[in-house]
């Protein structure tokens, strides 16, 4: 009799995710430029343009995606939209100064050609063909079976901060799933813990929403007790049936120092917009505090004078697919020959390291998939197409971790930041008292505490203390959190007074149209 041939499959999963910069109109204009249409312009349209490629091309692709709900938010708010395009024209009109500016330098004349025809290129698919909407283009790739998304918790808090208030992690799972539900019309068999953070118990909370799966750091994971026989080469379950999946912690290494790093790659830490004159970018900062990037780079990483050739670049991340896919069926094959059974590996990535941090990281992306087309020794599958794969699945008992600091998150609580967690906390255990004392109120008193319920999300994402940690946007993400917590003790203090002034709830519901649909009640203690 024939014997079977072990499967081995790559499972990709894609994490986007943007922090909830929305509260502050002020800084609206620095902070967006800076971060968020960074985001759109060189990762999630070039995301969205690779999977019509593919698709056209009947090339076979299948991945998870995480698009977090603060990161919907923002994509679907009409405000973001009708700047981002104002954005792009700006771009357009600097780009097209540019090439008359260069026109005597010919190869960065032809550099500055090229950045306009794709800037006008995103800007036709972004205003024409999608109306400013991405989101349902995401939707659809998935409804057509060709992405997996996975839900988050609403604001990408770290979940195990928390641990001690099991109402304020139900809280953030809760509304994440009907962020969802209501961005994406479908349930979500995954669950992503933001910073991959896990702590004992929260599989619990997990799996009561009805999630089947989560993916953990790969210490957290290979340190389970008991050991995990198959490694990170098959998923395993927690006691109550919750399935785990370890990273490949290769994969993030491979991507940022191996193939991010090459010389012919371009230097995304040099641009016009902080080389350039200020006449020459004129027009471009009007109602801006400080110099941005515009996405105008003529550099290669190989020195300061080597101009950026895009056809060596695109060359090398073919070349760079192929190695990666080349190292990834050898380790399948390895493993499938120890263990005597079907292996996979789950590669995580984070959206901005593709087109933010790696300009080319998208075009390589694409290639793997149209490599892995053409191999067959490996296929890509999502997460949840490994679990219907699967048939002894290990019970474990995972290990704290996070794909954080050194694996334990210990940068987003420090001397730096300590001061953000107490506040957040505690205004975390107000929130429970709050939806407990006033579970039946309308009107007035439950707008109020409608805007508590934002509030407290905003004040508990992740990204306030590492960006503090990290002195990137550092005041900022003081303020903003300030703002939220302030926010949240003026309505906790006026229910407590029974006074609620309406004229700033108005004011101050419009700085947070964050989850119009949000119910204070999720913060109640479940029966």
């Amino acid at each position: 009799m024939q014997k079977r041939k072990l499967k081995k499959s790559l499972a990709f999963v894609l994490v986007a995710h943007q922090p909830y910069t929305r509260c502050l109109k002020q800084d609206i204009p620095d902070i967006w430029n800076n971060t968020l249409f960074p985001a759109i312009t060189d990762t999630y349209i070039p995301l969205l343009r690779m999977m019509k490629n593919l698709e056209k091309d009947k090339i076979p692709f299948h991945f998870s995606l995480v698009i977090s709900p603060p990161l919907c938010a923002l994509l679907d708010d009409p405000l973001v939209q009708e700047e981002y395009a104002l954005y792009l024209d700006k771009l357009i009109d600097i780009g097209e100064r540019e090439i008359e500016r260069v026109k005597d330098e010919r190869t960065l004349a032809s550099l500055a050609k090229n950045y306009v025809k794709q800037l006008k290129d995103k800007k036709h698919f972004f205003a024409d063909l999608c109306q400013g909407m991405l989101l349902p283009q995401f939707a659809q790739f998935a409804s057509s079976g060709y992405i997996e998304l996975l839900a988050t918790a609403a604001s990408f808090c770290f979940l195990p901060h928390y641990a001690s208030i099991p109402e304020a992690i139900d809280a953030q799972i809760e509304a994440g799933l009907i962020s969802h539900r209501n961005y994406f019309g479908a349930r979500a068999e995954g669950f992503w813990l933001p910073s991959m953070g896990y702590t004992n118990g929260l599989e619990k909370n997990i799996r009561k929403y009805g999630f089947a799966y989560t993916v953990l750091d790969s210490h957290g994971f290979l340190f389970a007790d008991p050991l995990p026989q198959k490694g990170i080469f098959a998923p395993a379950q927690c006691a109550n049936s919750l399935n785990v999946f370890g990273r490949d912690p290769k994969t993030p290494f491979d991507i940022a120092e191996a193939f991010a790093s090459n010389p012919v790659y371009r230097n995304q830490n040099r641009d016009i917009g902080f080389e350039a004159s200020a006449a020459a970018l004129n027009g471009f900062w009007a109602g801006r505090k400080k110099r941005c990037a515009t996405g105008l780079k003529y550099w290669s990483q190989k020195d300061r004078d080597s101009v950026y050739n895009l056809h060596a670049a695109d060359k090398q991340a073919l070349c760079d697919a192929r190695s990666f896919l080349d190292e990834k069926v050898q380790r399948l094959e390895k493993a499938a020959v120890q263990l005597g059974t079907d292996v996979s590996l789950v590669c995580t990535v984070h959206a901005r390291s593709l087109g933010q941090n790696w300009y080319e990281g998208i075009k390589w992306l694409e290639q793997v998939f149209r490599a892995a087309a053409e191999c067959t020794d490996i296929t890509c599958k999502q997460c949840v197409h490994l679990l219907k794969d699967s048939e002894e699945v290990q019970k474990i008992r995972p290990f704290m971790s996070a794909a954080e600091g050194s694996g334990f998150a210990e940068n987003l609580l420090d001397r730096s930041n300590s001061n953000m967690f107490r506040y957040a906390l505690k205004a975390a255990e107000r929130m429970i008292d709050l939806a407990g004392r006033f579970p039946k109120d309308t009107g007035l008193k439950e707008r109020a505490l409608n805007l508590a319920a934002r509030q407290i999300f905003v004040a508990q994402s992740s990204d306030w203390p590492r960006m503090v940690h990290e002195n990137m946007h550092a005041d900022y993400a003081a303020r903003i959190f300030k703002h939220a917590v302030l926010g949240f003790s003026t309505v906790y203090d006026s229910l407590g007074a029974n006074c609620i002034s309406t004229e700033w709830l108005t004011t101050t519901e419009k700085d947070y149209p964050f989850f119009p649909w949000i119910n204070y009640r999720i913060f109640g203690k479940k029966r």
